[in-house]
C-alpha cells in the first residue's frame, strides 16, 4: 500500500516522506470484476482515468455492505504491481517516484469482515490492543449464517490498523478509531501528536455475479502534524473474486487513486483528474 500526501507544506524533507507513507492510510479498504457496469469498465480503462468514478454521497452512518462470503477473518497479500502518474511531468506528487521501490514486493497482513444484525447499533471499537469479537456460524462452504444476510461490514479499526502496521512498521500506528455513530469517518493517532483524519464522502457498488463484488469509496483525508496540515482526496475502487478451488480464498485488483484538494494550486489544472494511480493484487486466504 502507498501513503502518499499532495500539499507540500512542511518545513523539511523527513516530515514530507513520513507523511508520503501515511496519507492513503485510512482508505485501503476494499471494496470487487466482472460484467457491465460503470465501476466494471472503469477498471478495465486502467490507467485512463479522466475524472472520479460514478458514485453517490454517502448519507448518515450508512455503511459498505460486503457479500456473505467475504465474512471472517483474512490473511492477505499485496503486490503493487503498477503505477501511474497521468499528469506527469507536469504534476507529479511529492512520493510518487519514490514509490516505484513497492513495485512487485509483497506485503501481508489480517483484515477482518464481520457480520452485524443492527448496523446502527453496531459498537465500533478503538484498536490499540488485541479485540477479537466473536463472528457468527459459517457452514462448510464459509457462507455466513442467513440471519446476517446483507450485514457484513468491514472491522475498519482493525484492518487500518494491521495495513498501517505492515507497510509503516508496528511503532508507527499508535490507535486507530472510528467514529461510534459514524463508521465512515476514522481517526488514526500517530507519534509526534500526529494525526490522520479519513472521511468517506462517496461510495458505489456492483454484483455482477454471485462470486464476484466490486466497491469503490472516496475518502477525504487530513493528516494534521505539528505545524503543518495536509489535505487530500484518496479513491479505492477493488474488484473481489471469490475462487472456485479448495479453500475459501478470493483474489482481488485493487486500484487506488489520488486526486488534489482544492486546496492544492494545482487543483484547477488536474480539473478533478488522479494525479497518482496506484494497482495492487491482492490475495486473500482464511
Amino acid at each position: 500500500m502507498i501513503f502518499e500526501p499532495l500539499r507540500r507544506q512542511g518545513r523539511q524533507e523527513k516530515l514530507r516522506r513520513f507523511c508520503s507513507f501515511c496519507l492513503v492510510l485510512v482508505c485501503l479498504l476494499w471494496g470487487g470484476e466482472a460484467l457491465a457496469g460503470p465501476l466494471t469498465d472503469r477498471l478495465a480503462q486502467f490507467p485512463n482515468w479522466d475524472g472520479k468514478p460514478p458514485v453517490q454521497a454517502v448519507v448518515g452512518a450508512e455503511d459498505l455492505i460486503y457479500p456473505d462470503w467475504m465474512v471472517g477473518t483474512w490473511k492477505v497479500t499485496s503486490t503493487l504491481v503498477d503505477l501511474a502518474a497521468p499528469l506527469a511531468p507536469n504534476i507529479v506528487t511529492p512520493g510518487f517516484e519514490s514509490n516505484r521501490r513497492y513495485l512487485n514486493q509483497p506485503v501481508t497482513f489480517l483484515v477482518r469482515f464481520q457480520a452485524v444484525n443492527n448496523l446502527s447499533n453496531f459498537n465500533f471499537p478503538v484498536f490499540n490492543r488485541k479485540y477479537d469479537p466473536p463472528l457468527p456460524p459459517l457452514t462448510k462452504g464459509g457462507r455466513q449464517s442467513s440471519k446476517f444476510a446483507g450485514s457484513v461490514v468491514a472491522d475498519r479499526a482493525f484492518n487500518g490498523l494491521n495495513i498501517g502496521k505492515a507497510v509503516l512498521g508496528d511503532r508507527s500506528i499508535l490507535s486507530v478509531k472510528v467514529d461510534p455513530d459514524n463508521p465512515n469517518r476514522q481517526i488514526t493517532s500517530l507519534p509526534g501528536d500526529r494525526k490522520l483524519i479519513s472521511v468517506v464522502t462517496s461510495r458505489g457498488t456492483e454484483t455482477p455475479s454471485p462470486n464476484i463484488f466490486i466497491s469503490t469509496e472516496v475518502c477525504q483525508q487530513v493528516f494534521r502534524g505539528t505545524q503543518d496540515i495536509y489535505l487530500n482526496e484518496v479513491e479505492t475502487t477493488t474488484s473481489y473474486r471469490r475462487k472456485k478451488t479448495p479453500g475459501s480464498s478470493i483474489e482481488a485488483d485493487q486500484i487506488t487513486a489520488v486526486y488534489l484538494s482544492p486546496q492544492d494550486p494545482n487543483y484547477f489544472a488536474a480539473a478533478e483528474k488522479p494525479v497518482a494511480l496506484y494497482r495492487y493484487r491482492l490475495e486473500l486466504n482464511r
